[in-house]
Order: structure tokens, then sequence, then C-alpha cells
């Protein structure tokens, strides 16, 4: 026997059904202050500084170019290697 139900609601509604935690409130604070680090490099006329002011909020530290390189080489790596055992 197969059973198929619809449900019509909301994102919100869903994760207020679901017990999840609202998170706009946080995404806004973090975009204000990613906004007003940008702004200020920005101001300063130093691309360089708005990057260094950008990436860390989405890298977690400072070495965010760093990291984002350590990421792809290991994106490159892994996909090396499946494609590497997949002609075995």
């Amino acid at each position: 026997m197969k059973v198929n139900f619809t449900v019509d609601m909301t994102p919100e509604e869903a994760r207020a059904f679901l017990g999840l935690p609202d998170v706009a409130p946080m995404q806004q604070t973090l975009v204000e202050e990613m906004q007003a680090r940008m702004k200020a490099a920005f101001d300063a006329g130093d691309p360089e500084g708005m990057m260094k002011a950008w990436m860390p909020l989405y890298f977690g530290y400072e070495g965010g170019a760093e990291a984002f390189q350590k990421f792809q080489k290991l994106m490159w790596d892994s996909a090396s290697l499946m494609a590497g055992k997949g002609g075995r």
C-alpha cells in the first residue's frame, strides 16, 4: 500500500513545526557586520583590506584566501582520486 501526504506550509511554518530555531536575526546581524566591514575598507580605498575584512566571515579566521586555496586543492585531489578509481 502506498500513501502520500501533501503538506502546504511556508518554510517558517515548517521550522516552527519541527522545533527548529529562527536564524533570520542572526543572519541579518552577520550581513550587517559584513556590510560595515566592507564599507569601512571601501571608504579607505583599500580593496585588499576589503577582501581581508570580508573573507574571515566565510572561513572563520584571517587566512581566508589560503583556506579557500586549500579547500580547492582538496576538491581537485579528491576528484582526481575518484577519476583514477573509476577507470579501473
